[in-house]
């Protein structure tokens, strides 16, 4: 398949290792050993079921060598007796056995997935740049319910299938060891298919996987950008391509259906028909008078006992070695060690923070990017206090310096302080707990406006929040919300206007009181009015703190206290703007395109 560009699918991916072992399995075993306890009831439960099944077939020995044989009503009540003891007992394990291995499944299985959603917290971007959010969200939900169905049932049922098989053939030794001895024969003939098939179904259910995985993936970038799609019109592209991708799946799906199908058929056929030949030969026995019907009918039973034990485990065997890909696929995330992570003794932030920012010869390249330098030997110092404004061509390398000093990325060489500390020497949430950042894009979050304010600071007060948004010009579209403070704002924010967002995420840094504050153009999506509001309130949000901005607007540029010219990673020129607009040409060109058009008049005239 193509993707929209005529190129290879985005979506076909290579696929990743697939399991060769139930190794990965035991790995869920770290996530089990909290609950020793409840771990320890589910096998005494397990244990005793077993018992009072293996027990049936000695009572059905009873009821008819002691009752129905010899003729004694006596013996055959007791026997009854016996065997309703027997059932109650099973009844009773059973309901312990199965309400302790679906408590432990679903317990292990929660704290997996909070485990595996912490650890991609701590990711870096890097991580995100490479990886689909689809993939990844495959991963924390299908994966892990596949697992709490194995842990929850099929675990419970395998295990109780090897106690009875291992039961069940100890049983017919003692029954009878010729009859034994025939049945022997088919058990070559049943692990050879499950060798075999087993395999391909493992194969087949990693494939199945990453197929469901492409499908979610799929859907999830379509409708985060719905209106982009409508507006293009490319439902039905987009309809086409997701039906193959869900035929695909439902392909894969089949074929390791179709293979776990035939492995059961197969062992059924083998098993059972063996059964039938122990039957006929067993029958020969007992007219020829060397073994008594209860002996027999009790070697059917556990004969039909194996044979069931052998016939379950070659269904839950599927399950497993599904649940065996779906937990590699989380150990894998598990074990991925964070490219931007806190030194194992990080130095303390200094007291009180100032907002100080220095790049020292700092050259860098995007993960994604190895080939290209977003950043060459740059050198750059804001002190604490002033106001810079980032200026250059798209593509300079204006956001990275953001990046960095968020140390999303660290740099391949040079050093980024903030507050004269290397980034890399202190716990990245200390460093970023200086910093506001208000980006050209907004995220508002799907949760009420008084929430999303609150995020800058998640212990502010219901007041501060308020004065927050009333400081970002916010509190006027928001009192109009049909809840105001309280109002959902939709997913991504889809309830409300870009400037709207905009003035969210402002009144978020204006709550967060940072040391150093970032302004990706925080003013770009307002109209005049709003953006004359805004600009007063930010104004007086950078009065004390040091501001850093990248400019896409003249107002910006005049009010800063200095100018930053980057261009192709190199920091040019610094300077203020009718200073720059003379001695750079590369500033020169850059305000002619992307300040004249903003305001013709106050261009002509910094000129």
């Amino acid at each position: 398949m193509s993707d929209r560009s005529g190129g290879p699918s985005r979506w076909n991916m290579p696929d990743r290792p697939r399991s060769k072992n139930y190794a990965f399995l035991r790995r869920t075993y770290e996530f089990m050993r909290p609950y020793k306890r409840q771990l320890a009831i589910f096998v005494a439960a397990l244990a005793v079921t077993s018992l009072a099944t293996l027990s049936i077939g000695a009572g059905l020995r009873f009821v008819i060598d002691r009752g129905l044989s010899a003729g004694s009503s006596e013996m055959l009540d007791q026997g009854l007796a016996i065997l309703i003891a027997i059932v109650v007992v099973m009844s009773a394990g059973t309901f312990v056995r199965f309400y302790y291995i679906s408590w432990i499944g679903e317990r292990v299985v929660a704290d997996m997935r909070t485990a595996v959603f912490s650890h991609i917290l701590k990711l870096s971007p890097g991580f995100f740049e490479t990886t689909k959010t689809g993939e990844i969200l495959s991963r924390l939900t299908t994966d892990t319910s596949l697992l709490q169905q194995v842990i929850g049932s099929s675990l419970s049922i395998a295990l109780r299938n090897v106690v009875a098989l291992i039961g069940g053939v100890v049983m017919l030794v003692v029954t009878d060891p010729r009859l034994t001895a025939l049945v022997a024969l088919v058990v070559p003939t049943v692990v050879v298919p499950i060798i075999l098939y087993g395999r391909k179904v493992r194969k087949l259910s990693r494939e199945s996987q990453d197929r469901v995985a492409d499908v979610g993936s799929y859907a999830e970038e379509n409708l985060n950008a719905i209106r982009t799609v409508q507006a293009f019109v490319h439902e039905d592209i987009d309809r086409s391509y997701f039906s193959r991708n869900v035929e695909g799946a439902f392909i894969t799906a089949m074929r390791r259906i179709f293979a776990r199908a035939s492995l059961g058929a197969v062992v059924i056929l083998l098993v059972f028909g063996a059964i039938a030949t122990v039957v006929w030969a067993g029958g020969r026995g007992v007219i020829a008078g060397d073994i008594t019907p209860g002996a027999l009918s009790a070697f059917i039973f556990y004969a039909i006992m194996v044979a069931a034990s052998v016939g379950a485990m070659t269904e839950v065997l599927g399950d497993l070695q599904r649940a065996a890909g779906a937990t590699e696929r989380l150990i894998e995330i598990l074990e991925m060690s964070p490219d931007i992570k806190a030194p194992a003794n990080p130095k303390p932030m200094p007291v009180p923070a100032r907002g100080a920012v220095s790049f020292e010869d700092v050259t860098f390249h995007y993960p994604s990017r190895p080939d290209t330098a977003a950043l060459k030997g740059l050198n750059l110092n804001v002190t604490p206090g002033e106001h810079v404004a980032l200026v250059g061509p798209s593509g300079a390398g204006k956001t990275t310096v953001f990046q960095l000093l968020l140390r999303f990325y660290d740099p391949r060489s040079g050093v980024v302080r903030i507050d004269g500390m290397d980034l890399r020497e202190v716990d990245p949430r200390d460093a970023r707990a200086r910093i506001g950042l208000v980006a050209q894009d907004p995220v508002i979050f799907a949760a009420d406006a008084m929430e999303n304010i609150r995020y800058g600071r998640p212990g502010a007060s219901d007041d501060e929040v308020k004065a927050a948004a009333e400081a970002a010009a916010a509190m006027e579209f928001i009192a109009k919300l049909p809840d105001g403070m309280k109002s959902f704002l939709g997913e991504r924010g889809v309830r409300l206007s870009g400037g709207q967002k905009q003035r969210i995420a402002i009144a978020r840094a204006i709550l967060r009181d940072p040391a150093l504050l970032l302004l990706d153009e925080a003013t770009s999506a307002l109209d005049a009015e709003n953006e004359r509001l805004v600009q007063t309130a930010l104004e007086r949000l950078m009065v004390g703190r040091t501001t850093m901005v990248i400019a896409h607007r003249l107002a910006t540029v005049v009010n800063a206290d200095r100018i930053a010219v980057i261009d192709d990673g190199h920091l040019v020129d610094t300077g203020r703007h009718e200073q720059l607009l003379v001695s750079n040409p590369l500033y020169a060109r850059v305000a002619a395109l992307q300040f004249s058009a903003d305001s013709g008049t106050n261009f002509q005239a910094a000129q």
